[in-house]
């Protein structure tokens, strides 16, 4: 386990890093819901490997909805659960197309998926989502911010 890289990177940056986290709070009460938003970003700090994001955003999914810890344990496989509701399978699948897109080139059936439960509006802002969780995870793994030990809040 390495050790953070920058003493309170937050502080270093502080007006950006202000106006990330004002734009995660604008999606966050968005029509797209703090649980769908907090599925999105945990699956994709998987992807990325963000121990410092999914972490807090664990926490948030399960006081953001009734407490379920089967479904937060088999979010890196919610293909093969049928935990999920098809409008957070669609955005699962987007999430992982973006995050992934140098490999992925966000292919149209994955866009297309979207159309049967999100507006247009819901879909720029899931897009928006995707993008600024990814910018959280490579400010934190980039900087290694450490995970604190806590204990789980219900």
């Amino acid at each position: 386990m390495e050790t953070a890289r920058l003493n309170q990177p937050q502080r270093l940056a502080a007006e950006a890093y202000q106006g990330l986290a004002a734009v995660s709070g604008i999606l966050k009460s968005s029509n797209l819901g703090a649980a769908l938003i907090a599925l999105v970003d945990i699956r994709v700090s998987q992807i990325n490997g963000c121990a410092f994001c999914l972490d807090m955003h664990a926490r948030e999914l399960l006081a953001a909805e009734t407490p379920d810890l089967q479904r937060l344990n088999s979010l890196a496989t919610w293909r093969e659960c049928s935990f999920y509701t098809e409008r957070e399978r669609a955005a699962l699948q987007w999430a992982e197309s973006l995050t992934l897109v140098s490999e992925t080139g966000a292919p149209k059936e994955d866009f297309e998926a979207l159309r049967a439960h999100f507006s247009d509006r819901e879909i720029a802002e899931l897009t928006l989502a995707v993008g600024v969780i990814n910018a959280w995870n490579r400010f934190a793994v980039g900087l290694r911010l450490p995970v604190a030990r806590k204990a789980l809040v219900r």
